[in-house]
């Protein structure tokens, strides 16, 4: 049997990492400032997170949510208070695409309506409603075309005012920094305002925080830089450091009913361990505090780079925006530099997604080489 391929791959096999160094089956060290897709949120192979993850492998790795687990009740206290969104409950999956998808189906639940609005350039999956609401026409397949959405672009708010009024929208998703899409942000006052419209309009305001949270843009929660409150928030990616696992947070004026939402392997007992650890090192490290100091240093080493034509993004979720394509850029870091970056859907946007734990030293070798290539 073959794979069935559906990613183009660098000619670069990871064998071991640490930190931020990533190793190949050849010896060749890697810096990362990737961290595949903003997962990495704590380093490679934190020692904590190690001890957490095979401490608990030796009591128990895996059993159904038909019994209790009080490592779920444990992470949603930790969560809530690290966080300060102590008055949501959690659900937990496996996934920010399920993620999405559960906070959907919560929004037409609670309303009883089923047309969505989503924004121009938005990521939010690639899974039945998730990926509908996604603006990419190419990963769209009929099937999730039935899907009612309304896709707007962002910080227009006269289009958003028009389509909300008319009182078919069962929620809105939005991301506070846009990852695929390339960085874009609504401003602080579009995003207070779509919040206040979608409560006079009955409709559920989705924050979607999978790339964007759990400390990425400087603050716990991207839209916490915009003094809103969501109804549902979706969060993935740097929860886990690379255990598979989301989770939808929905405030506790949305009342659950049994067998709403369901999962098999949402909540186990390893996952609630990769992610205590993560929220563990977090507050012991200041990682948070630390993502926004050097994404401030980050835009004052962006701007001796003539080439650079605007820095984009927050904290340690940012991007470089060039006058032409990255592709070759990117291959050029990899293959000549050793350092991992990103891509986006706007391909002049190169992104730097690296664990929160980095130092000046990391952003100084990045910057070197990367001018070292663009001389």
């Amino acid at each position: 049997m073959n794979l069935f391929e559906v990613y183009p791959l660098y000619n670069v096999t990871p064998v071991s990492a640490k930190g931020i160094v990533v190793k190949d089956e050849k010896g060749q060290e890697y810096l990362d400032f990737y961290g595949g897709h903003a997962v990495i949120s704590i380093g490679h192979s934190h020692p904590h997170y190690l001890r957490r993850i095979k401490e608990q492998l030796d009591k128990i790795g895996f059993y159904s949510n038909a019994v209790q687990n009080p490592l779920q009740s444990e992470l949603a206290e930790k969560l809530g208070q690290l966080s300060g969104c102590g008055d949501y409950n959690l659900f937990l999956c496996n996934s920010g695409a399920e993620a999405n998808e559960n906070a959907l189906k919560m929004a037409s639940f609670q309303t009883g309506k089923s047309r969505v609005i989503a924004f121009k350039n938005g990521f939010h999956g690639r899974t039945s409603a998730a990926v509908a609401a996604t603006d990419n026409e190419k990963i769209n397949a009929p099937i999730n075309k039935q899907q009612k959405v309304t896709i707007l672009p962002l910080n227009d708010i006269e289009s958003f005012k028009s389509e909300i009024q008319k009182g078919d929208v069962c929620g809105v998703i939005i991301e506070a920094i846009q990852g695929v899409g390339g960085l874009d942000e609504p401003s602080t006052k579009f995003y207070q305002e779509v919040a206040e419209l979608c409560k006079k309009n009955n409709a559920i305001l989705i924050a979607d925080e999978v790339q964007s949270g759990f400390g990425r843009s400087g603050k716990f929660f991207g839209f916490q830089h915009h003094g809103i409150q969501p109804d549902i928030i979706s969060i993935a990616k740097g929860m886990g450091n690379g255990f598979p696992v989301g989770g939808t947070l929905i405030h506790e004026s949305i009342k659950a009913t049994y067998g709403m939402l369901g999962t098999t392997f949402g909540g186990n007992h390893l996952a609630c361990a990769a992610t205590m650890a993560v929220l563990e090192v977090l507050e012991d490290e200041k990682l948070i505090k630390n993502a926004e100091k050097l994404g401030a240093y980050f835009r004052k080493k962006a701007v001796e780079i003539p080439q650079v034509k605007r820095v984009k993004g927050r904290g340690l979720m940012l991007g470089l925006e060039f006058d032409f394509e990255v592709a070759e850029l990117r291959k050029k870091l990899i293959y000549d530099q050793h350092l991992f970056t990103g891509g986006a859907k706007d391909k002049r946007v190169l992104r730097i997604l690296p664990a929160l734990n980095i130092t000046e030293k990391h952003l100084d070798i990045f910057f070197e080489r990367l001018k070292q290539e663009l001389k």
